[in-house]
């Protein structure tokens, strides 16, 4: 029992975060004689590691293992947040950060890029999705979790780190970027022709909101208010905010499949509109 009490104890301390998942296909299960015969299990393991192990090592590092464990056994989309990363994470939702300017993942032990951020150094530097970047100022970035990868990324602006970028069909290379105060501006907009509205977000952000209020507002200014629909340009967007994008989908709604990369979408609101297909916010960070 005092086992027990020290795991529950220490499952307290924890911040757990799941997004875009059917919360409604996860139902509670009553505890049974083998949920307890599986808790004395780990309680068994837990003091076998915290007593034998080669090197010292804490409660928090062992629970937070265990936890990270079952979660990514179970799906690639469940993500824990201690309070350090949950906060990384809110200041990553308000677009303004140092760093270098990608929106990354990990894949396979090596930090992947899932999109790098317009008017960043990461752009500026022709960083793709998909590149794979395996080591940091020549050290391999495997072995290292994605939020402590992300830290040695993020830094002083004005200093310079190397990445070594590997990306399908041509050999590994070495990208010099100088880090930058990076500020995104996830709304961009402008007029096709007289009278078609061009509208590019290129995340979802605590700004995402107010731009596009603007953006709308000034586009049916330029437009004397005879918008007759909007092109809706959501290429390399990460994803982010999934309640700002629940809003996006009601407002827009794609009615004309087209093979072309950005749609024409009309101003009139709906609920149909899918989203991209982008990994939650809670498996990406921003560097």
């Amino acid at each position: 029992m005092k086992r027990l009490g020290l795991i529950a104890a220490a499952a307290a301390t924890v911040f757990l975060v799941t997004l875009d998942q059917d919360v409604g296909a996860a139902t509670a299960t009553s505890n049974s004689p083998e949920t307890y015969k599986q808790l004395n299990l780990f309680g068994d393991v837990f003091e076998l590691v915290r007593s034998n192990y080669v090197d010292d090592v804490t409660d928090d590092t062992l629970v937070e293992g265990a936890i990270n464990g079952m979660l990514t056994a179970l799906d690639p989309h469940s993500n824990y947040l201690n309070s350090k990363n949950f906060n990384d994470m809110k200041v990553q939702t308000r677009g303004e950060f140092g760093g270098l300017g990608i929106e990354v993942s990990m894949e396979n032990g090596l930090v992947k890029v899932v999109s790098p951020i317009d008017d960043t150094p990461a752009a500026n530097a022709g960083l793709k999705p998909g590149d794979l970047i395996t080591h940091l100022e020549g050290q391999p970035v495997q072995g290292l979790t994605l939020p402590e990868a992300v830290e040695k990324m993020r830094g002083p602006i004005n200093s310079d780190i190397t990445l070594t970028i590997r990306r399908e069909g041509r050999e590994a290379f070495d990208v010099k970027l100088t880090r930058a105060n990076i500020k995104i501006q996830s709304v961009r907009s402008h007029i096709e022709g007289n009278n078609i509205a061009y509208v590019r977000i290129t995340s979802f952000n605590e700004q995402t909101d107010v731009g596009l209020n603007n953006a709308m507002k000034n586009l049916k200014q330029q437009a004397n208010n005879k918008l007759i629909g909007v092109v809706l340009d959501l290429r390399n967007n990460p994803g982010g905010c999934s309640i700002k994008r629940w809003r996006y989908r009601m407002r827009f709604s794609t009615k004309a499949r087209s093979s072309r990369p950005a749609a024409a979408v009309p101003t009139t609101p709906s609920a149909t509109t899918p989203g991209p297909a982008t990994l939650p916010a809670a498996c990406r960070w921003r560097c």
